[in-house]
């Protein structure tokens, strides 16, 4: 495998985006794989989907694939967030909304490269599965996820970035210096998110793929547009602006 860039979870946050590729672009990479959840919570769906559709891979993420049928099991927050999503792609007037709304229909759920998985949330339910750091404490849990694993899986959806191992171990990037050597043990990687990222780190969050080598990148922006953005929707909880400032 080339050099690629591995992001998740953008979530309509069309400045955390833009600033993310802007890093990308300066490691000199134009490989671009996205884990899901484009769209869901942020003020800039069109504009992300846009954005996406020129990267290598797209993953349906559970937000995702609200918007394109009902969404189940979100909270109201959420749930309000995904039908004020929804009327914006339905929007015939801006040009490209059926080809959104094909982009969208024909993203997979799983992705496999040799060795390499990539998901959205889990490889035993790929789009809904959450799996926290503290689920290592969960070695059924553990043990069933890995059954699924072959090598290496990618993932994102909890927008908490770190190395889970085998034998039961998380490590967050600031515990292994922002980058882990891929060897024989199996691992799930956690990229992070892009657009709301909740490890009380407000930086957007990604991975960059180098052969064995993984290395965990934060990406300063400037939250304040698209917070702004949020506050002056009324169907999108103010809550999911704020919480853009503090990484949480």
């Amino acid at each position: 495998m080339g050099k690629r860039a591995i992001i998740s979870d953008i979530h309509g946050n069309f400045e955390a985006l833009t600033a993310v590729l802007a890093d990308i672009e300066a490691q000199g990479i134009s490989e671009i794989y996205c884990l899901g959840d484009v769209i869901g919570y942020g003020p800039n769906p069109r504009e992300c989907i846009d954005v996406c559709r020129e990267f290598a891979l797209t993953l349906l993420g559970n937000h995702d694939n609200g918007a394109l049928f009902d969404p189940e099991g979100f909270s109201s927050g959420a749930e309000r967030a995904i039908f004020w999503t929804r009327s914006q792609l339905e929007q015939t007037e801006h040009e490209g909304a059926k080809e959104r709304w094909d982009f969208l229909a024909s993203l997979p759920r799983t992705h496999r490269e040799g060795d390499f998985m990539f998901v959205h949330g889990s490889p035993r339910s790929p789009l809904n599965e959450y799996v926290f750091p503290e689920d290592v404490y969960n070695q059924r849990k553990i043990e069933r996820i890995f059954g699924f694993i072959q090598k290496y899986c990618f993932q994102g959806h909890t927008h908490v970035p770190g190395v889970f191992t085998e034998n039961f171990r998380f490590y967050s990037p600031s515990e292994i210096s922002n980058t882990y050597t891929l060897g024989e043990q199996k691992l799930m990687i956690n990229v992070g998110s892009v657009g709301q990222p909740r490890d009380s780190d407000p930086r957007g969050s990604y991975v960059i793929l180098d052969g064995n080598e993984v290395e965990f990148r934060r990406v300063e922006y400037d939250p304040a547009p698209t917070r702004q953005k949020i506050l002056g929707i009324s169907e999108l909880d103010d809550f999911l602006g704020d919480r853009l400032l503090e990484g949480r």
